[in-house]
């Protein structure tokens, strides 16, 4: 009997067949499950506040005709600060503002950071601002209240790889993995940042902490720069499980960004084991020290620039939230 069968004979691959795109593997963890809750009540409570919030001369870091520059407060939207903007001017002023929907933000902090935020008064003006940015010309420094073990440097820089995971969560991959491709289209970035260690529960490690970096200040001395170099190619420290807060140190430190990464900070403190408190997305703790936190302790204290329009060298300073209170000593 005959073999009605059908046989399917399959071609060999053609040498010209794209092969299949091989992803970098990301080397931080993803979300914890508890932040997604905890990230969906921060989220409703800053919208909640979005519509009756206002600033106050207080707020104000600087201004001239052309900049405002303000301290920006913790749980709220940098487009709800902007929107405040044009009545805090009429209020202190008095009279009409001028083109208010020109009024344009020159940096952006995550909604639970606060700290120096910079807005420009024209398109002229943010278009200059954005070209310096751009171009590496403004330097800033944020302090940040985080956990874990006490790290066994003064100061360290680390530059890594910065891009989304197929799940479009933000994650650290290895610097060996910049320009490779990423899910949905986007490369991984470069990521550097320098870290100083301010205190370690209360006890500072430099006699007299300024607003500069540990690297400005040798640099001023002549001194030699005595930092450690960490460039990530393996996984992270990785953050402790133990929930006693007895078995973790208070470590305060001050970073120096030396790129704009979405949660750069935040993503490399996670990596080197000191999660900022408050930080559930990147596995700081909600409660520390019977304290519950409504958001992370990450604080933009200054941001250097010159002056877009007179060219005048200029440093914005904001104050300091309570919590970093062990550098005001």
């Amino acid at each position: 009997m005959a073999d009605n069968k059908t046989h399917t004979q399959l071609s060999p691959p053609k040498a010209d067949d794209p092969k299949p795109l091989i992803y970098p593997v990301p080397l931080s963890p993803p979300f914890p499950l508890i932040s997604k809750q905890i990230e969906l009540n921060r989220a409703l409570s800053a919208s909640s506040k979005s519509t009756l919030f206002t600033l106050s001369r207080s707020d104000v870091v600087f201004e001239d005709e052309y900049l405002i520059v303000v301290n920006k407060p913790r749980g709220i939207y940098c487009e709800t600060v902007l929107s405040a903007i044009p009545r805090l001017l009429h209020d202190s002023q008095g009279t009409g503002i001028k083109n208010p929907q020109e009024f344009h933000l020159a940096n952006r902090l995550d909604r639970d950071t606060s700290g120096v935020m910079v807005i420009t008064k024209s398109h002229k003006v943010a278009g200059k601002l954005v070209k310096a940015f751009t171009d590496h010309k403004v330097s800033k420094t944020y302090v940040a209240l985080c956990c874990g073990s006490a790290p066994n440097w003064d100061s360290i820089s680390i530059r890594s790889g910065h891009g989304r995971s197929k799940h479009g969560a933000w994650r650290v991959y290895a610097a060996s993995d910049v320009g490779r491709s990423l899910p949905g289209g986007s490369v991984v970035r470069d990521m550097a940042t320098s870290f100083q260690v301010l205190s370690v529960n209360g006890r500072e490690r430099f006699k007299n902490p300024t607003t500069k970096s540990s690297t400005d200040q040798q640099e001023e001395l002549g001194e030699e720069q005595e930092e450690e170099m960490l460039v990530v190619e393996d996984v992270g420290v990785g953050v402790a499980s133990s929930t006693d807060d007895g078995k973790k140190d208070e470590i305060l430190i001050r970073a120096n960004p030396q790129s704009g990464r979405t949660h750069q900070i935040r993503l490399h403190c996670q990596y080197l084991g000191l999660p900022i408190c408050g930080d559930v997305k990147y596995e700081g703790p909600h409660e520390w020290k019977g304290k519950t936190w409504d958001g992370h302790a990450l604080h933009a204290q200054t941001l250097s620039l010159h002056h877009p329009v007179t060219g005048v060298p200029l440093i914005f300073q904001a104050p300091l939230p309570s919590w970093a209170k062990p550098i005001h000593s």
